[in-house]
């Protein structure tokens, strides 16, 4: 099933395309702020959903796993015919677009990865976020989700606590198949070959040996733009102004 891709027109675009990539239990709408910035200078976004999420949540089905979602990126790219594209993604994103770029990698120009998992060939979210996390999603799904799906979590879980903020979140976030956060992913070594920056949430959800690798490739190729945001794990939600001045320091790095 080919996802639902918000998009600005691409004609007279003033840089790259961009394709913002929600991370789990959220959609294309977390991205709204920082897409209308990005659009009010010119520049042509996507902000496709995956499968069974946001509002395509009503497509939620236990058969749902990480090669449905690698496959709406690609359709997103192919048949939104996106070319030279800089690649966000956030938390979970960050697995699925790495599983993308086997197939979509002469599309992107760079991948920008927003407090996002770094995955290596084969490596499941579970793997990533370790066993006891890996445990609680299951435990999640048993107790709530009819052993299949990871409830939405509150807005306080990603670090949105302004009243509106969350209540706009609260009200958007949708439930995660499991399967998806178990399902190893595929050959990532095309993604790292287009790592274009990390962007460091402060203080950050994700276990240190994921930030550990993005600061080594930063030591090794100080080229390599390694950024701390003081913002929460949500920043696109929380701090949508700082996002998007980075993500228009990723067309030139």
């Amino acid at each position: 099933m080919a996802p639902h891709s918000n998009s600005g027109s691409g004609s007279g675009s003033a840089g790259p395309p961009f394709v913002l990539l929600h991370g789990g239990r959220h959609g294309g709408w977390c991205w709204k702020h920082v897409a209308s910035a990005l659009r009010q200078k010119g520049l042509e976004v996507h902000t496709p959903t995956l499968t069974g999420l946001g509002e395509r949540s009503h497509l939620l089905t236990p058969d749902i796993g990480l090669d449905t979602h690698v496959q709406d990126v690609v359709a997103t790219f192919e048949f939104e015919d996106i070319q030279d594209a800089i690649l966000v993604a956030h938390s979970y994103g960050g697995i699925v677009a790495s599983g993308a770029m086997d197939r979509i990698a002469d599309r992107v120009r760079r991948i920008v990865f927003l407090d996002a998992h770094l995955p290596r060939t084969g490596e499941s979210h579970g793997d990533l976020v370790g066993p006891t996390r890996a445990a609680e999603h299951v435990a999640m799904a048993e107790r709530g989700g009819e052993g299949w799906y990871i409830p939405p979590s509150d807005a306080s879980w990603y670090g949105v606590t302004d009243p509106e903020d969350a209540a706009w979140v609260n009200s958007r976030t949708t439930a995660q198949p499991l399967k998806t956060y178990q399902d190893p992913v595929g050959n990532t070594d095309r993604a790292w070959s287009h790592l274009g920056m990390f962007i460091e949430c402060v203080p950050s959800s994700l276990q240190p040996h994921i930030l550990d690798r993005a600061r080594k490739r930063h030591a090794e190729d100080p080229s390599f733009p390694y950024h701390h945001l003081e913002a929460t794990h949500d920043a696109m939600v929380t701090a949508p102004d700082e996002v998007t001045r980075l993500l228009l320091e990723a067309v030139n790095p």
